[in-house]
């Protein structure tokens, strides 16, 4: 018979050789620890958890981790109902779900990024409230809930009610007509919709004897899309006519839940409901949406080796591949923990590309309305302050092209110290999105016209065709700078670096102005996947391309990069003095 100490022993070596075996996968999660302020033993246990955790499913014979057939990814669903009824993968939130319901305040407003799970999170909810407890088996909830009360759940998804006022207004028409027939309850023909939103949640309370649960979801679509339009003022009468009824009918709400993407606050959501939880900033709640590193690991192992194998990429450069591109978003100053973009991530494991998935699916309306805003100020989104007060109260309206961004999901926090926020890009994808955007603007070109130019830039950087590149970023910026009276202002050069640096961003290069280094500043650094461009931009009147040879040479601006694998090329470029664009360019080889 096998003695204790054998026994102990034993068990000793299999989870060391099981964590031998995962070295990977520990060494992603410790590095993801020791980069947060401080290191915990919580998160050390829950690391060891995590790579235990796989014994257990190798003694329940899990198949191979690349044989990924029965799994299946929540792409673009938005419903938990559909998500657990058919068997896909969820990430489990339903913890903090359970201790927003319970345990925080009656009503609740989160602000996320379009494409982050708000419409997923308002529906789980929807569940449990009313609850459908068989949704929920095998979740944590099941540890926390104990009772199951069913509630009645009126459920608004304003992201249906259009631009205009008629269609706001038609919209909850109908949806109220629904719930009137369902509880039986009489309307007079003249009542306004005010008066029979009232009248929905007391005669529910009265025939169920249950308080109400209100869900609304995407409550700033409408006023989004009709800012800086005729209609804008006549939306924000029919919400402050229709919600200020939330507050009148306090005693028969159980809980009230909002979401949206800005925050206008002159509509009674904010101004009459004054007793409203912003809990967008909480760090109990930073990761309610959104997937963490943690999260990935424990739920999409085989998805990564997956995207691994197709790619011919390691475990650890699938990760920072996927981190590049869709990682990086942080919600609370006090909880700085990293979060994917899920959208993105789960359509990045799906097809196994990377992409810009988020911007492909729809940008906020609100961008061009900022743009002219953002243009001269592009180049600053980097590393931009804001204060505090501005960033977690103020109206996006009137708070300026980086709350905006910050709210949309094109900026996160950064930083935060005694002085406020620091915001800058979360990833490369947002970084990509947002000059995109931008370029047909500030290039004062028509979006068609730039993308076959776009297209051969990208191509002719990426194979090493510099004088071919060079020809096609000529096209790109011939008269930039002197017909686009909005850059006026700016030092001539200063011009160049910011319209030059957006044409990179925007074909997604990986682009560094004014980078530092022992022997000068650099003003630029291009990266592909094949070269590194190193790139010294000079006046024709301050020496042109000699003059930007020269200082790449005697600076010895290549030498920094020469250890990595890739081809290092030099490039003096020479710009017009008057405005005209890229005169010519001349080639610096180590």
């Amino acid at each position: 018979m096998e003695s204790p100490i054998h026994r102990h022993n034993s068990v000793i070596f299999n989870y060391f050789a099981l964590i031998i075996t995962d070295f990977q996968l520990f060494v992603v999660s410790l590095q993801k620890i020791s980069c947060t302020r401080q290191f915990e033993s919580k998160s050390f246990i829950a690391l060891i958890c995590i790579i235990f955790a796989k014994d257990k499913h190798i003694n329940q014979g899990e198949p191979n981790m690349t044989d990924i057939s029965n799994r299946k990814l929540p792409t673009g669903i938005q419903s938990f109902k559909e998500i657990r009824e058919e068997g896909y993968l969820y990430v489990d939130k339903s913890d903090l779900i359970w201790h927003l319901a319970n345990q925080g305040k009656k009503y609740n407003y989160l602000s996320r990024p379009r494409r982050f799970g708000k419409s997923i999170l308002i529906n789980t909810l929807q569940m449990y409230f009313e609850g459908r407890k068989e949704l929920f088996e095998g979740l944590k909830i099941m540890q926390l809930e104990k009772e199951w009360k069913q509630y009645l759940v009126i459920r608004l998804d304003m992201s249906l009610a259009g631009a205009e006022p008629k269609r706001v207004w038609s919209y909850l028409d109908n949806v109220f007509h629904n719930l009137e027939s369902e509880y039986n309850i009489a309307v007079r023909q003249d009542s306004s919709l005010a008066v029979r939103f009232q009248n929905i949640i007391e005669g529910a309370y009265n025939k169920t004897g249950n308080k109400v649960v209100i869900l609304i979801d995407e409550y700033d679509s409408p006023l989004q899309h009709s800012w800086k339009t005729e209609h804008h003022k006549a939306c924000t009468e029919v919400y402050r006519d229709v919600f200020a009824v939330l507050k009148a009918c306090d005693e028969y709400e159980k809980f009230v839940f909002i979401t949206g993407i800005t925050k206008f606050t002159q509509i009674s959501l904010f101004s009459v409901l004054n007793n409203l939880t912003n809990i967008s900033f909480l760090p109990e709640y930073a990761t309610i949406c959104g997937i963490t590193e943690e999260e990935i690991l424990t739920n999409f192992k085989p998805e990564l080796e997956k995207m691994g194998e197709v790619n011919n990429w390691t475990l650890q450069e699938t990760h920072d591949k996927l981190k590049a591109y869709y990682d990086g978003y942080h919600f609370s100053r006090r909880n700085m923990t990293d979060i994917y973009n899920p959208y993105s991530l789960i359509n990045a494991l799906s097809t196994q590309e990377l992409s810009n998935y988020w911007a492909a699916s729809g940008a906020t309306s609100l961008i061009p309305k900022f743009v002219d805003n953002m243009e001269l100020r592009l180049k600053n989104f980097e590393n931009c302050r804001i204060m505090r007060n501005t960033l977690e109260t103020s109206d996006v309206s009137a708070g300026g092209a980086e709350l905006f961004l910050y709210q949309s999901g094109y900026l996160t926090i950064k930083k935060y110290d005694e002085f406020g926020y620091t915001l800058g890009f979360p990833n490369e994808e947002v970084k990509q999105a947002l000059y995109d955007q931008v370029l047909p603007s500030l290039a004062l070109r028509s979006e068609s016209d730039l993308q076959s130019l776009q297209a051969n830039l990208y191509a002719q950087l990426g194979t090493g065709e510099t004088n071919e590149a060079m020809k096609t970023l000529k096209a790109l910026i011939a008269d930039v700078p002197y017909s686009n009276k909005k850059l006026a202002s700016m030092d001539m050069e200063e011009r160049y670096r910011l319209i030059i640096s957006t044409i990179l961003n925007a074909i997604g290069l990986k682009v560094e102005v004014e980078k530092m280094i022992s022997t000068g500043r650099i003003d630029m650094t291009v990266q592909t996947s094949r070269y590194i461009y190193v790139i010294e931009l000079k006046l024709r009147n301050n020496g042109g391309k000699s003059a930007a040879t020269h200082q790449i040479f005697d600076r010895q601006y290549l030498e920094p990069f020469l250890a990595d694998s890739r081809q290092v090329i030099g490039l003096g470029l020479e710009l017009d003095d008057k405005g005209k664009g890229l005169i010519d360019w001349q080639e610096v080889q180590q």
